[in-house]
C-alpha cells in the first residue's frame, strides 16, 4: 500500500480563490474524475461591495461538470435554455457530451443577497468510445445516513448498500463524510477502484501520516492489502472520498476541454473562439457576464 500527497494550488475562478488538487503534473485523474477545486469555506463571507462568484460564459467538451454544493448558493445557467439554483447538499450535472461536433457552453453565478459560498467543483472525464449527448440535471436529494460516529452522503456511485441518482457513465464513487469523534474507521473497497480523500476540514492520518485541509490523500495498489490500510479521523473532520475506475484512454485537459488527443483539443479552442454553433449560447445582456477567451493549445502539451 502507498498513499501520495497532494497539496492545492491557488486559483482564481470567477473572482474567487479556489484551491486546485487536480489536475496536477504528478497526478491528473482519480478514476474518470479529472478535476477537483475547493471553492470557499465554512467561514468565507464575501465582503458587502463583493458581487460573488461571477463565471462568464465558457464551453466545455467531453466531461461532466458535478458541482457539490456545501453552502451558499449558485445560480447556473447553460446554452441547453437551463437555469437552476443549487442550494447546500444538492448536486448540479452537467453533461458536455462526447465527440468533436458536440459541446455545451453556461455561466455561474452568485445570487444578489448571498454572502458566503463552500462548494466541491469537479469534472469527470467521459469515455469517448461511447456516444453521449449533451444534457443538464439537478438533484436535490440524495442518499443521507449515519454509521459508525460518521454522517454520510453519497454524491455518486454506490456505498454500504446505498446508490446515489446521479448519472454516470463510468464507475465512479462520491460519499461526503463528516466525522462526530475521533476514531479509527474504514472504506468499502472496489475492485479495480482508484480512491481519493479531499480533506475539507479538519485531520485524517492514512497509516500514521496526517492529512489537513485542502490536502489531497491518493491511495495506490489498495486492492489485496488488508491490514496494511489504518485509516483514522479527528472529530470535527469533513472530507470527500472519491472513487472510481480508470479509463481504457489517455485524458488529457486544456482550459475547460477534456480529449483523449491534442488534436480535437485545438479543434475545440478553434471551434469556440470562432463562434462555433456546437457550443450554443447564452444571451448575456443585462448582465456583468462576458464571454471567455479560449488560449491557444500550448505546443509542449504532453498527451
Amino acid at each position: 500500500m502507498s498513499v501520495d500527497k497532494y497539496t492545492a494550488t491557488t486559483k482564481d475562478v470567477g473572482g474567487i480563490p479556489v484551491a486546485r488538487l487536480l489536475p496536477q503534473a504528478r497526478r491528473k485523474t482519480i478514476g474518470a474524475w479529472c478535476f477537483l477545486d475547493h471553492a470557499g469555506s465554512d467561514e468565507l463571507k464575501f465582503a458587502d461591495d463583493s458581487d460573488g462568484l461571477q463565471v462568464g460564459l465558457h464551453p466545455h467538451v467531453n466531461l461532466q461538470t458535478f458541482t457539490w454544493m456545501l453552502q451558499g448558493e449558485v445560480w447556473h445557467q447553460d446554452s441547453l435554455g437551463n437555469r437552476q439554483l443549487i442550494r447546500p447538499k444538492q448536486v448540479n450535472l452537467m453533461t458536455a457530451g462526447t465527440g468533436n461536433h458536440t459541446g455545451i457552453s453556461h455561466t455561474e453565478q452568485t445570487p444578489d443577497g448571498i454572502k458566503d459560498l463552500h462548494a466541491v467543483q469537479l469534472w469527470i472525464a467521459l469515455p469517448m468510445d461511447q456516444d453521449i449527448k449533451p444534457s443538464f440535471e439537478h438533484y436535490p436529494q440524495l442518499p443521507t445516513w449515519s454509521r459508525d460516529g460518521v454522517n454520510y452522503i453519497l454524491t455518486t456511485g454506490s456505498y454500504h448498500g446505498h446508490t446515489a441518482p446521479t448519472t454516470q457513465y463510468s464507475p465512479l464513487l462520491g460519499v461526503d463524510m463528516q466525522f462526530l469523534q475521533d476514531g479509527a474507521f474504514a472504506i468499502d473497497e472496489v475492485d479495480g477502484f482508484e480512491y481519493g480523500f479531499l480533506v475539507i476540514k479538519g485531520e485524517i492520518r492514512i497509516n500514521g501520516q496526517s492529512y489537513g485541509q485542502d490536502e489531497l490523500a491518493v491511495l495506490s495498489d489498495c486492492q489485496n492489502a488488508q491490514g496494511e490500510l489504518e485509516l483514522w479521523a479527528a472529530a470535527g473532520t469533513h472530507v470527500m472520498l472519491l472513487g472510481g475506475e480508470p479509463l481504457p484512454h489517455p485524458t488529457i485537459i486544456w482550459w475547460n476541454f477534456v480529449a483523449d488527443n491534442i488534436d480535437d483539443l485545438k479543434r475545440a479552442v478553434s471551434d469556440w473562439n470562432a463562434g462555433h454553433e456546437r457550443f450554443g449560447t447564452i444571451n448575456l445582456d443585462g448582465t456583468q457576464l462576458r464571454r471567455l477567451v479560449a488560449p491557444e493549445v500550448p505546443d509542449t502539451l504532453q498527451s
